[in-house]
């Protein structure tokens, strides 16, 4: 492994921790019922929105070999799995892996 990968890992995981670590330090004054924590999950939510909407419109990689109606129907079927398991996130995940590896 070269030194400057060494680096850049190095670097951006102790940006990671550093920012997790602020986070903790600021989530002790914060109620879960305040508006800055309203804020910062509605925040959170719609970064994970954009995320997958991207994923699912402008794939890349191994992703960008499945057909966009294949895509949007795991992303569909995983959302009613998602309602139907009271919310769990595991078992949308554990499908829409498994239906892309079966439908590509």
């Amino acid at each position: 492994m070269s030194v400057s990968i060494f680096y850049a890992i190095l670097v951006t995981s102790l940006a990671t921790f550093l920012s997790r670590f602020l986070g903790v330090l600021s989530s002790v004054k914060i109620k879960e019922t305040s508006k800055i924590f309203n804020w910062f999950n509605c925040l959170a939510y719609s970064t994970l929105a954009a995320l997958i909407a991207r994923t699912v419109i402008f794939p890349v990689g191994v992703l960008s070999d499945a057909s966009y109606l294949s895509r949007l129907a795991v992303v569909v079927l995983s959302l009613m799995i998602f309602f139907i398991s009271k919310k769990n996130y595991v078992y949308p995940a554990i499908f829409s892996a498994f239906a892309m590896a079966v439908l590509n």
